[in-house]
């Protein structure tokens, strides 16, 4: 099993971005997903998840600016992140549980760095 993402970058403060992460070997219908994102100094945060009856939350921090969602037929998730601020400035990393068994995946995290 293997999530590999991609669509981080340098953006302006207001721009946009997405993240996706695509999963190898599994099926997503079986997890629930997660991104969290953690910058140097500070502990790990959870960005957004998704449970598997399609329930999603939010950091107050990034309400009404992400979006959590996912293709279970391509096997990738996906984080729409609009109006980026600087402080969203971090590596982001996507994250499954089997939602039946508890294995845990992670991918090797992709960097976003938001300029003002």
């Amino acid at each position: 099993v293997q999530l590999v993402e991609s669509g981080g970058g340098l953006v302006l403060a207001g721009g946009s971005l997405r993240l996706s992460c695509v999963g190898s070997q599994m099926n997503f219908n079986l997890y629930s997903i997660a991104w969290y994102r953690r910058t140097p100094g500070k502990e790990r945060e959870l960005v957004a998840s998704l449970s598997r009856s399609g329930s999603a939350v939010y950091a107050n921090s990034v309400k009404g600016r992400f979006t959590i969602s996912k293709d279970s037929a391509k096997n990738t998730m996906y984080l729409q992140m609009e109006s980026l601020k600087p402080e969203d400035t971090a590596d982001y990393y996507c994250n499954a549980v089997h939602a039946d068994y508890g294995f845990e995946h992670w991918g090797q995290g992709t960097q976003v760095t938001v300029h003002s």
